[in-house]
């Protein structure tokens, strides 16, 4: 009999997860607490309690290249920056395409999951749920993927505000906030520069008399267009950027980046400027805030010092009078409410979980957690990349890491140097870096030497080119015949969704010794990378200590 695995949530990652079920034969139950499928991404005007909730402009931040499914590529005249309906769209999509839907009971909210008293044998799983008439249900589930995401609890940090309870006019959450309109004329602060606070602002200032935004720490803001109009993450490799980083020194990678984001305009002019560098917490994205402040609808202001009726006072001593609304875009909290509490503690927003998935102190590895993290990109590829690897663990044809030395060596395994140490940036993760980790426990990272040797072309793109998840369906489980075509057409998709109007001028010729000179130039990295990787008796010859010390003096402020 095929293992039977119950996925909570049917978002994103409740979709892939079930997806990675059928793959790997076993057999998913979805329960989805709504009425529908999308979860984080489907809008609706009136928020649902413990529910994900956007408002009715968002657009994602990362294009359709580098948010698809991997071996699901988005259609060709779909925006490189979709709007939450397209998502809703896409996903629907890919839904009806692998046959998903009927594994999933709508309307159904799990009240309970806990281990069965057998559960050291067995590795199952008690699951109590609830439909919508109120009616109960038990079932036996021989593994748990629990798909919740991580925006339904909203942060409301109200004691970090003296005087909000003498506030006259009207505060609320981001998650609460829908459209503009209701707003005209009024006078508005927006607490946080995330991204929702940044799109929130912007969206405001077109209607309201004026927009405040409130930062503690500032923020760097990348723009999704990038050079010659192409989107932003098609401007450089992140596999590249990482073999820098592995050789440069951290303050001037930082200062080469920082440097480049200025050249659209100063941050320290803008009163945007951060206390921390560019590559140690991830930027915000929002295209418009410039032109907005630069207009002077959004004023950039401090943190707010107190609250008295209507004024606001602000940390560098600044009064600003009749507020009318106070938006706070202050993050959200993530909780397991249906599992012991003791089984999976959240404090400080932090759980303890190996490779931000799996529970380390279960006796079986039957229970794993997708999409708990907060990528500098999208979502979607990363919980897609997770539940391949958790079926292939629930199936029993990958191992963990920690298990295999628990049990080679009897003693427990502590996980608490993989968590980050910010309260605001507690799940979040490297995009290529921790693709390549889970890609490789599934065993399809792809092969960067095999590829120079079998395929230059598709080489190329994956080390130079945008990081589009299809090269993780180059080989190894679930290999997409596809994936080879998707890879060498990504740029094609990219530019279909732009070419909309016919031109009778002839494209420019391109020389090929750029092309030449980047590919010896990749060829040399990619060697020096490996080199150092793995021959550690090179890495005496070429410490970069021994030049740093010579160089500083010319290069003050980069160390």
């Amino acid at each position: 009999m095929s293992r039977r695995v119950c996925v909570i949530g049917g978002g994103s990652s409740g979709l892939t997860s079930i997806k990675s079920c059928l793959e790997e034969g076993l057999e998913p139950t979805c329960f989805e607490s709504s009425d529908d499928i999308g979860g984080l991404w489907r809008f609706k005007e009136n928020p649902e309690a413990d529910r994900a909730s956007i408002y009715h402009s968002v657009i994602i931040n990362t294009s359709k290249e580098m948010m698809c499914f991997s071996d699901f590529p988005i259609p060709a005249h779909f925006p490189n920056y979709m709007h939450n309906s397209l998502i809703m769209d896409y996903f629907r999509m890919y839904a009806e395409h692998f046959q998903l839907t009927k594994h999933i009971r709508f309307q159904i909210r799990v009240l309970q999951v806990k281990p069965r008293p057998d559960f050291s044998r067995s590795g199952q799983w008690d699951v109590e749920t609830e439909n919508k008439k109120g009616e109960k249900e038990k079932h036996i589930f021989d593994a748990v993927m629990i798909c919740i995401g991580h925006h339904c609890h909203p942060n409301l940090p109200l004691h970090d505000f003296p005087g909000i309870d003498t506030f006259k006019g009207q505060y609320f959450h981001s998650r609460d906030y829908k459209t503009a309109e209701e707003w005209r004329g009024k006078r508005v602060v927006v607490i946080g520069i995330g991204n929702s606070g940044g799109d929130i602002a912007v969206e405001l200032s077109r209607v309201t008399k004026q927009v405040f935004l409130s930062t503690r720490r500032g923020a760097w803001i990348l723009n999704r267009v990038g050079r010659d109009g192409v989107p932003i993450d098609f401007q450089f490799s992140r596999r590249v950027l990482k073999m820098v980083q592995s050789v440069l020194p951290f303050g001037l990678v930082c200062r080469l980046g920082e440097n480049k984001v200025n050249q659209r305009f100063n941050h320290s002019l803008y009163s945007l400027q951060p206390k921390h560098r560019l590559f140690s917490q991830h930027p915000t994205v929002n295209d418009e805030l410039p032109n907005r402040i630069l207009s002077g609808t959004v004023q950039v202001k401090s943190n707010i010092r107190r609250i008295q009726g209507s004024s606001i006072e602000f940390d560098d001593g600044t009064v600003e009078d009749n507020i009318d609304l106070v938006v706070f875009a202050t993050g959200y909290n993530f909780s397991f409410p249906f599992l012991p509490s003791s089984m999976l503690p959240v404090s400080g927003n932090k759980a303890n979980l190996y490779k931000y998935m799996f529970p380390p102190g279960l006796e079986r590895p039957t229970l794993a957690v997708i999409g708990l993290v907060q990528p500098l990109g999208a979502i979607m590829p990363i919980s897609e990349m997770q539940a391949r690897w958790a079926t292939r663990v629930f199936k029993g044809t990958s191992l963990l890491f920690y298990q295999t030395l628990a049990h080679l060596f009897n003693f427990p395994v502590s996980l608490s140097l993989s968590l980050s140490c910010s309260h605001k940036h507690t799940i979040q993760v490297e995009y290529i870096d921790y693709m390549d980790q889970i890609a490789y426990q599934v065993g399809v990272r792809p092969s960067l030497l095999g590829l120079l040797l079998r395929d230059p072309g598709v080489w190329l793109c994956v080390l130079l080119g945008p990081c589009a998840p299809y090269q993780y369906r180059l080989r190894g489980p679930g290999q997409w015949d596809g994936a080879r075509q998707a890879i060498l057409t990504t740029w094609d998709r990219m530019a279909g969704a732009l070419k909309t109007r016919p031109l009778d001028i002839p494209e420019p010729k391109q020389s090929s010794l750029p092309l030449t000179l980047t590919m010896g130039a990749a060829a040399l990295a990619l060697g020096y990378y490996w080199n150092i990787h793995n021959h550690p008796s090179l890495l005496k010859a070429l410490d970069p200590t021994t030049w740093q010390d010579k160089i500083k003096p010319y290069l003050p402020g980069l160390w």
